[in-house]
């Protein structure tokens, strides 16, 4: 009589069962000291619970991006974690946060004449943020907490996501540390001076979102796709798991990954020069591309100026300018733009050589072709986003397009990663089972 086949699902259920009681139901086909002896394998689930707190991620900074571009981050005067949660239910409430407001140099200085109802427009725009954020928070930590108390995750794997889980709330912290760079009373006393949050903390702000981003999104494909692999076909014969496996160690393979880990890097740190023109309304020079005033970059005397320098030996010209004049900013912000969009290209053209029609997996050319596409995308985002004088929705459909991007990327790698361990183990395993089977 054939046995009956074994389900990936019910050796896992062995699997934690063995490690919590140290015994096991018997399952066909299976001898008991090789289920035993298999390594860890994250379920689905938590891999699924990670893209959704990725999402969350995605929609933070998206709407931070819209505070941002309605000048709505500096409303809220205050850091109240826990009681924020509830906006003020009555008029005297709003009153008491709009005279808080007024006390504010943005106020004093752009909008003395905003009426109460203008403030709570900027108001519900700056704590929908914060409570996406307080979302998050929750999202993230009770089911971590679950999934670590049921034993659905390693120890290790634990420790990182833990990780994680501190970023959000050092995320929070540093949002707050940035507003506060917005509500400095010393702003009033600087002449030409405008109000509007640091450029290098709002750059710090964004890296944090975006590295915590990237963590969450990574980890939870690489836990799907693993578990994916795992559930190959038993009836496919060990070698054959072998050979496809032999692709990840291919040279071309490897040229190939390292050229995606660069363009991801690329995409990131064009991101981060993104912050920094959006944290000196940059974005509102020079509109026009692919020129600059009618050259491909602006006199040396302008992207250098010596009005930026404040050691009197001009010790710091170079770095203040590339970080502090806003149309350096911008021209920095148009050479990576362009380095990562012909970088993309490059990659995808590298991808499509005919060496790579046997070796290169298909799904990564499929996400290579995606995100060639999203860089597409993105460019005509960012020069419509310039031509138009940085109207919201084009602004933050950009600032979307660079997460999408980002995503893009992260999913090229995936496909360019190797199983991990315990997925090769179990594949093993159910390939070893089919083989004795047939």
């Amino acid at each position: 009589m054939t046995p009956a086949p074994v389900s990936i699902s019910s050796l896992l259920s062995a699997t934690r069962c063995s490690r919590r009681f140290q015994s096991t139901k018997s399952l066909p086909g299976v001898q008991q000291e090789a289920v035993q002896e298999l390594p860890f394998l994250t379920p689905r689930s938590v891999g699924i619970w990670l893209m959704m707190s990725s999402t969350l991620v995605f929609a933070i900074v998206v709407v931070g991006g819209v505070t941002r571009l309605t000048e709505s981050g500096l409303s809220i005067t205050e850091w109240r974690p826990i009681t924020g949660v509830v906006p003020p239910l009555s008029a005297a409430e709003w009153e008491a946060e709009f005279d808080k407001y007024k006390k504010t140099p943005e106020f004093k200085m752009l909008n003395s004449t905003a009426t109460l109802s203008d403030f709570k427009f900027i108001f519900f725009m700056e704590w929908s943020h914060r409570l996406l954020g307080r979302l998050l928070g929750v999202a993230f930590v009770g089911p971590l907490v679950y999934f670590g108390l049921r034993r659905k995750i390693s120890r290790p794997q634990f420790a990182q996501l833990l990780g994680l889980g501190t970023l959000i709330g050092a995320q929070g912290a540093l949002g707050w540390y940035m507003v506060q760079s917005g509500l400095d009373e010393k702003l009033m006393e600087e002449p030409g001076a405008v109000p509007r949050v640091s450029q290098y903390r709002l750059a710090a702000h964004l890296g944090m979102a975006l590295a915590l981003y990237a963590g969450m999104f990574a980890t939870g494909l690489a836990i799907i796709k693993d578990w994916k692999f795992s559930r190959g076909s038993p009836s496919i014969p060990p070698d054959v798991v072998k050979n496809d496996l032999r692709l990840f160690d291919q040279v071309g393979l490897k040229k190939v990954r390292r050229g995606a880990w660069a363009v991801t890097g690329l995409v990131f740190l064009t991101a981060l020069s993104g912050a920094f023109v959006a944290g000196l309304d940059a974005g509102l020079l020079y509109n026009e591309f692919p020129l600059m005033g009618g050259r491909l970059a602006p006199p040396a005397d302008e992207l250098f100026s010596s009005s930026y320098a404040k050691n009197t030996d001009g010790s710091d010209l170079w770095w203040r300018n590339i970080f502090e004049n806003p149309t350096t900013v911008q021209f920095d912000h148009r050479v990576l733009a362009t380095t990562t969009y012909f970088s993309t290209f490059a990659l995808w053209l590298y991808s499509r050589r005919p060496v790579f029609v046997n070796s290169l997996p298909p799904l990564t050319r499929t996400a290579m072709t995606a995100a060639f596409a999203m860089a597409n995308v993105q460019v005509l985002l960012g020069i419509s986003t310039l031509l138009y004088l940085v109207p919201v929705p084009l602004a933050a459909a950009h600032q979307a397009g660079s997460v999408l991007l980002l995503s893009a990327m992260l999913h090229v790698l995936a496909t360019l990663r190797r199983p991990g361990h315990a997925a090769r183990a179990w594949r093993s395993l159910l390939a070893n089972k089919g083989q004795k089977k047939n």
